[in-house]
């Protein structure tokens, strides 16, 4: 028991590793912009408190957007899912996954369930042990049911699903904003230094231009890091606002959810503007805040397909926190 549960406690300490490189590199890029460029570099006052005016704000909601997706804890199915203790003593007696499924059907149409298994099976988390709400799914990095599962970040060591999915678009754009915003001020002083400033000597650079000193290694590797992570972060931004228009999870994408018609890839699908308003909410002007505005509660998502299933149950589970 010992040894498991110190094997534990490495693997959590472990897996903060990619966070702790991100945001050594982000304090990296902080100092390197602020300190080696605009105040040791840049010779003009007005064009410094420009760059560094757009520079704070880009890099305020970048921490805040990537503070939350860290931070926001994974929302859990309510206690509605969680089986009676008759039925859940009867279901461990059980031995036949026939008699189990019937205990779980008896259980489940009192629940607002759309989606099966690719079985036809009423889902059921013997881990956990509840039935899972639709679009949720058991996390084995946080050893969790987490309602509207998308996926596991290790660059946040957090489960990404209903409760912070919002944040982590946010964090996609602001960090794209961020990076996308150094490499264009930084170019023009890549340029000089790169092409123009290469020998020790500062007296040997062309007049007017740039000294050649230890700012010079900072904005260069600053614009190399700052172009790297555009590149990576923009296809992944741009796959999520793609999920985001169809309102799918990265799950869902891969494998399409079932429902008693059928397997159907849109089936949560409402059409664009109420697929955004799932995630970023009915008020606009909370959109670029990350602030949760997300529509529902993360156990009952409205269907496209709710008006051809006769036998799905129209009850309504009271509003309460969705942790349990």
């Amino acid at each position: 028991m010992a040894p498991t549960h110190v094997l534990r406690c490495c693997q959590r300490g472990l897996a903060w590793i990619p966070v702790i490189f991100i945001a050594l590199v982000v304090c990296w890029s902080y100092y390197a912009y602020v300190v080696e460029l605009c105040i040791f570099t840049i010779p003009s006052l007005g064009e410094q408190i420009i760059y560094l005016v757009f520079f704070h704000f880009s890099f305020v909601m970048f921490v805040w957007s990537y503070w939350k997706t860290i931070f926001t804890r994974p929302a859990n199915p309510s206690k509605e899912f969680c089986l009676p203790k008759a039925e859940k003593e009867q279901y461990e007696k059980e031995e036949r996954p026939e008699n189990q499924q019937a205990i779980l059907g008896r259980v489940a149409n009192n629940l607002p369930l759309y989606t099966r298994t690719g079985a036809g099976a009423i889902r059921y988390c013997d881990r956990c042990q509840v039935i899972k709400p639709d679009r949720c799914h058991h996390c084995s990095a946080c050893d969790m049911c987490v309602l509207k599962m998308d996926h596991h970040c290790p660059w946040v060591n957090n489960c990404v699903g209903f409760s912070n999915y919002k944040f982590f678009i946010l964090f996609l754009a602001y960090s794209l904003v961020y990076c996308l915003f150094i490499a264009a001020t930084v170019l023009q002083y890549f340029i000089k230094f790169w092409t123009l400033c290469r020998k020790k000597s500062a007296e040997n650079c062309p007049q007017n231009e740039l000294p050649d000193t230890h700012a010079k290694f900072h904005v260069l590797f600053l614009f190399f890091v700052a172009a790297m992570f555009c590149i990576s972060i923009l296809s992944l931004f741009s796959y999520h606002l793609w999920l985001v228009g169809k309102n799918r999870s990265t799950i869902e994408a891969f494998r399409a959810p079932v429902f008693r018609t059928g397997s159907d890839k849109n089936g949560f699908s409402l059409g664009f503007c109420k697929n955004l308003a799932q995630v970023f909410g009915d008020q606009k002007k909370y959109w670029p805040l990350p602030i949760f505005t997300s529509q529902g509660d993360g156990l009952i998502f409205p269907t496209r397909l709710v008006n051809i299933d006769p036998e799905q149950a129209t009850i309504s589970l009271q509003p309460e926190a969705n942790k349990r």
